[in-house]
C-alpha cells in the first residue's frame, strides 16, 4: 500500500535540534543520484510543497542529463565532508540512488549517516538475470575479463562505461569498440575504436551495431536496469558470448528494489517518532 507524501511531517525534534533544524521545518532529502530511479525520484517529489530535495551528482561527466529540482555537482571529500554537508544543510534523510558499482558513495555514505544517526534509504535496482539462451561468462574483476577476451584474440563491444577501460590496456592480441559518453582519457588498448554514444539505446540499433562491427564478444557490468539492458537482448538474438562483471557488495545496510518503495520508506521515515533519544549517535 503506497503512502502519500502529502501526510509527511517535519522529523522529530531530536535529530532536528541536533541538526541545527528549526522545530516548524519541513525535512530535507538528499538524493546522491546520476541513475534514472534517481531522476524518477526527483520527478515524483517535484510537486511536493511539504519537503525539499537536494539532487547530488559526482561530476564524472561534463554534460549530466540534470534532474527537476536543486542539483549539486562534485564530490563531498570522503566521510568527513559529507557529514559537514549533511549538517550544513541541515539534510533529514539520504536517499542512496547511485549506479550499482558506485561503491566508494555509498560505503562513505553509510558510515556518515551513521556517524549523525540520519536515516539511510539505499536504493539498488535488480540485477539482470541469465536467460535460456543467453551466453555469458561471468566474472569478478575487470581485470579477469580483459584476460579472458584477449585470449580470444577477436573483436570485442566493450561497453563499461570509460572509467574501467584502463584494465583493457595491456590487451594486444584483441581489438575493441570502446563505447562511451565521453572519451576515456587514461591508457587503452592498441586495437580499438572509440564510439561516443549515450543510452538509452533500442535493439534495432545494436542488433545493427553488433552486425556492423562483426561483434565477438560482449564486455559489459551487471548494471540491471533497462536503459542498456538491449545490447543483452542482442547478443541472446545473434548468439553472442557476453563476458559479465559481476557487482561488487555496496550496502550493508537494507535496500529496497523501486522507486515506489523509496516513497514509501520516505513516508514512514519522516513520520516516525523518536522512541529514544539515545538512538542518536554524537557527531565525533
Amino acid at each position: 500500500m503506497n503512502t502519500e507524501l502529502s501526510e509527511l511531517n517535519p522529523i522529530s525534534d531530536g535529530i532536528e535540534d541536533r541538526l541545527g533544524r528549526s522545530p516548524d521545518a519541513i525535512p530535507r532529502i538528499l538524493i546522491l543520484g546520476g541513475t534514472g530511479e534517481a531522476a524518477e525520484l526527483a520527478a515524483q517529489l517535484a510537486s511536493r510543497n511539504d519537503l525539499e530535495f537536494i539532487s547530488s551528482f559526482a561530476g564524472r561527466v561534463s554534460c549530466p542529463k540534470y534532474p527537476i529540482g536543486v542539483v549539486r555537482v562534485g564530490g563531498f571529500g570522503g566521510i568527513e565532508g559529507l557529514i559537514s554537508y549533511l549538517i550544513m544543510e541541515s539534510i533529514s534523510v539520504v536517499v542512496d540512488a547511485t549506479h550499482p558499482f558506485a561503491v566508494g558513495i555509498s560505503r562513505n555514505t553509510e558510515a556518515a549517516c551513521a556517524r549523525l544517526g540520519l536515516p539511510l534509504v539505499a536504493l539498488v535496482r535488480p540485477t539482470w538475470q541469465k536467460q535460456k539462451d543467453d551466453l555469458w561468462h561471468e566474472v569478478i574483476t575487470y581485470v579477469d575479463a580483459a584476460e579472458f577476451v584477449n585470449k580470444k584474440r577477436g573483436r570485442v563491444f566493450l561497453s563499461i562505461g570509460r572509467q574501467e577501460v584502463g584494465s583493457f590496456a595491456a590487451c594486444n592480441d584483441a581489438w575493441f569498440l570502446i563505447r562511451a559518453i565521453e572519451a576515456p582519457t587514461g591508457q587503452l588498448p592498441q586495437h580499438h575504436e572509440i564510439l561516443l554514444q549515450r543510452g538509452p539505446f533500442d535493439l534495432k540499433g545494436e542488433l545493427q551495431l553488433l552486425r556492423d562491427y562483426s561483434i565477438d564478444h560482449i564486455v559489459s557490468k551487471n548494471s540491471g536496469g533497462s536503459g542498456t539492458y538491449t545490447k543483452i537482448e542482442a547478443a541472446r538474438l545473434l548468439q553472442i558470448p557476453v563476458v559479465m562483471v559481476e557487482r561488487p557488495t555496496k550496502h550493508t545496510v537494507p535496500t529496497v528494489d523501486t522507486v515506489g518503495e523509496v516513497v514509501t520508506e520516505l513516508a514512514e521515515l519522516l513520520t516516525r517518532p523518536v522512541q529514544d533519544e539515545k538512538q542518536w549517535k554524537d557527531v565525533k
